[in-house]
């Protein structure tokens, strides 16, 4: 139970971060953050119940840097979901395409890399989609500190977290 994840928001409701239910409690009892949303569990000691918090919001607002994700071929793969961008499916072998292949001016970027099953990769080959007839599913593009929490916890672990991630 304690080790359950918990949405960190800031004073502005701003995602920030996850922890674990045993951070969230401390936060909240040192009076560092407030809890927004409780799970329906309850932690118990001799005299006293606590609610179990899902999402806590920060007390004061604290400036953060922005997180940046390391451009790999994981971290496209985590950004798709491992889902063919071209054809949707998840149950094939997924690699790495560029969308622009480089022989025609494309780069290793975020906007041009996406997950592509072997098959799809293979009839695209060193085309560009107009030239195959293909189309994208989701335009590819870098992710921002929303996209970095989603993939830290491996998708939105609780229902109560999915207005803060601009997800409703």
């Amino acid at each position: 139970m304690l080790s359950h994840h918990v949405l960190v928001l800031n004073q502005n409701y701003e995602p920030v971060n996850v922890c674990s239910v045993r951070r969230a409690i401390i936060l909240v009892f040192r009076g560092k953050a407030q809890i927004v949303e409780q799970s329906a569990h309850e932690l118990h000691s001799v005299s006293n119940r606590f609610p179990v918090p899902s999402v806590v919001r920060l007390i004061l607002y604290i400036r953060i840097p922005q997180k940046k994700m390391v451009l790999s071929k994981r971290n496209v793969m985590k950004r798709d979901g491992h889902q063919c961008q071209y054809c949707g499916t998840t149950h094939a072998k997924m690699t790495v395409d560029h969308v622009i292949p480089r022989t025609l001016g494309g780069g290793d970027a975020w906007e041009n890399l996406v997950c592509a099953c072997a098959r799809c990769n293979n009839v695209k080959g060193n085309r560009s989609l107009e030239q195959v007839g293909m189309k994208l599913i989701r335009r590819a593009q870098r992710p921002n500190h929303v996209t970095f929490i989603r993939l830290m916890v491996g998708g939105v672990p609780d229902h109560r977290w999915r207005p803060y991630l601009f997800m409703d």
